[in-house]
């Protein structure tokens, strides 16, 4: 409606319509706004999913899950079904009602581990949906929308990217929602949501790097970056909670751990900070979580801050104290001293420390008085009860020691204090989303393999071949793995008139499926049924040159490494009739006698008939489609 109006503003010359447009405009922005807040409100509230502990700690920012429209996969799907695979649709109306619950499933997933499996679940099986049903050059008319979870602006596509992008993205909010409702008053709880913010991050920067056009707001490469900077800050203030959970011990060393981990915290959110508030995520990052971002970086500086002037004040240098150390550590804690001032000496005299730790009081102070005006200047973090206690604590107890310390020279005795250098004992890390532990089966593996039956191959329908095994003599082998493919095939043998052809793949004997079998498998079949006329469904690959195996089952041993074919006889060769007329035309497949080294190079299986005893006959020369030769072995 926007659109349209500020269009017809444009073309309008007439005044009166001019004025009315701008009014209606005016209205329009003015709602749009309003919707927006509202929308703001439900998706990306700070309050919602915290833990329900009662804690005295700063509130974390939760994504909220994308939205989406209902899909219909079946008429599509079984179309392609008929179509591509020319199989019956209807055979596989169980498994297109088992996507659809399933995609139905992650639009409301439990916010638990469970839940987290649920839509790597889902993510695993569109690869397979995409790989059976999408070919890269066609589009299949199932149009996915999704909603963007910051703008709530609707995003609609066709192309199954979409879809794939959207659900790593819910995969990770998921993880930022089990990570804000984890209890961070235990030790467990607390590692939990460190765990559960550096899988968030893994799985939005997984997002950033595989999907890098996606045409929502919120999963720009832009916004992913700024979020996963988020999650990994929200990582580290979580750290620190775990470190100063059993209570901070009024030590010297203790306290310049916690001073420089504190630093290290304002640290990530001054950056966040910053990123969140750079072109062209600006307009988009909610105000909320930039004022909380600000609000935690001037919080942790000033823990900082007061961290240091208690080590300062409260710590007199005595004899026997570590002196080497605490220069050491008071060296570290900055990039330089203050000015006139060098470690030892200000250790050693008692004016000099008690100066420098009202100054960093001060900055705790100062830094104290800009993290409640900002949480003041933001609405939603006014209504945070728990956030504007802990802010006030904190602000109250450095000024309490500011002042119990005050003296009446102070402002000419002031130091410009550096600001603390910032250290951490555990850098939290982008853990990647592990999918290889989720356990996915194909719904549609009746199809057959993947490898060759896909959306982005192309074959002949299945033709069926039906022929008999001449003399215990198929006429071709078998090569490959499932599925098992026809190779030097006898352009003369039964199966080559009724129509086979070198590279067919076998679907199914008898009316067997056969697309999973192996080569053994394929084997056994032939020989149970190769008394009769057997009936064999094969199908050709319209791209001849990519359906041949690079590689087949063994080689012989004792000759140079070659790969060979798996062969097939039914019959004992004892078992030819001489008085039999033989009308077969001798093709490139009959060997003469010298050649009778080169079947070594050929396995087939012996037959399981037994020799019947009588009159001596003259043996055929062996074809490579007859018994295995006596120096002949599996690989």
């Amino acid at each position: 409606m926007r659109t349209g109006a500020e269009n017809l503003l444009k073309a309008a010359t007439n005044q009166k319509v001019r004025e009315q447009v701008r009014l209606e405009l005016s209205f329009l922005n003015s709602d749009l706004q309003m919707l927006k807040e509202e929308l703001e409100g439900l998706n990306i509230s700070v309050g919602v999913y915290q833990s329900t502990e009662e804690a005295f700690t700063i509130p974390l920012i939760p994504l909220g899950l994308k939205e989406t429209k209902d899909v219909d996969f079946s008429v599509v799907l079984k179309d392609f079904i008929l179509e591509h695979y020319s199989e019956d649709s209807y055979l596989y109306e169980d498994e297109i009602a088992d996507l659809m619950d399933l995609r139905q499933a992650c639009r409301t997933p439990s916010r638990d581990e469970a839940g987290v499996e649920l839509l790597m679940s889902y993510f695993i099986q569109l690869g397979f949906v995409e790989s059976r049903f999408f070919p890269p050059t066609q589009q299949m008319g199932i149009l996915f929308t999704w909603y963007d979870s910051l703008t709530g602006v609707p995003v609609s596509q066709q192309n199954l990217l979409l879809e794939k992008a959207s659900i790593l993205f819910n995969i990770g909010a998921l993880y930022t929602q089990i990570g804000t409702r984890c209890n961070r008053q235990t030790e467990a709880g607390l590692q939990s949501t460190v765990d559960a913010f550096q899988r968030a991050a893994g799985v939005l920067n997984y997002l950033k790097e595989t999907f890098t056009h996606t045409p929502s707001y919120d999963m720009s490469p832009a916004m992913l970056s700024v979020l996963v900077k988020m999650m990994l800050a929200q990582a580290q203030e979580s750290t620190f909670e775990k470190i100063c959970l059993a209570g901070i011990q009024n030590e010297f060393f203790m306290l310049v751990k916690v001073a420089q981990e504190a630093a290290k915290v304002g640290e990530v959110y001054r950056q966040l900070h910053t990123a969140m508030n750079q072109e062209p995520v600006k307009e988009n990052i909610p105000y909320s979580w930039a004022s909380l971002a600000c609000v935690k970086a001037h919080h942790y500086e000033a823990l900082a801050h007061y961290f240091t002037a208690t080590l300062l004040i409260d710590h007199q240098l005595k004899p026997g104290t570590d002196e080497d150390h605490q220069e050491k550590c008071l060296s570290q804690l900055y990039d330089h001293m203050p000015e006139g001032m060098t470690p030892l000496a200000t250790l050693k005299n008692v004016h000099q420390r008690q100066q420098l730790g009202k100054s960093h009081l001060c900055r705790a102070v100062t830094h104290h008085e800009e993290s409640v005006r900002e949480a003041s200047l933001c609405k939603k973090l006014r209504n945070i009860e728990v956030l504007q206690e802990v802010l006030s604590a904190a602000h109250q107890r450095s000024r309490l020691k500011y002042t119990q310390l005050r003296e009446d020279d102070d402002l000419l005795n002031f130091i410009d204090v550096p600001d603390i250098n910032s250290k951490t004992e555990r850098e939290v890390e982008i853990i990647l989303p592990q999918f290889s532990k989720v356990t996915v089966t194909d719904f549609f593996q009746k199809l057959g393999p993947l490898s060759v039956f896909s959306a982005n191959k192309r074959w002949t329908p299945p033709r069926s071949i039906h022929f008999t095994a001449e003399e215990g003599d198929l006429g071709f082998t078998l090569r490959g793995n499932s599925p098992v493919q026809v190779h030097f095939l006898d352009p003369y043998c039964s199966a080559a008139v009724a129509g086979a052809k070198e590279g067919d793949y076998i679907v199914s004997i008898q009316d067997v499926d056969c697309k999973w079998l192996t080569v053994s498998e394929v084997m056994k079949l032939l020989k149970r049924f190769g008394q009769n006329d057997i009936e064999m469904k094969v199908v050709s690959l319209l791209d001849a040159t990519s359906s041949m195996h690079s590689k087949c089952a063994t080689y012989s041993v004792g000759m140079q490494k070659t790969y060979s074919m798996i062969c097939l006889a039914i019959d004992d060769d004892d078992k030819t009739d001489k008085t039999k007329k033989i009308s077969k035309k001798l093709s490139f497949l009959s060997w003469s006698a010298k050649n009778r080294q080169k079947s070594a190079s050929t396995l087939c299986l012996p037959s399981v008939g037994v020799r019947v005893a009588g009159p001596p006959v003259k043996k055929k020369l062996p074809s490579p489609f007859s018994l295995l030769t006596s120096d002949s072995s599996l690989y």
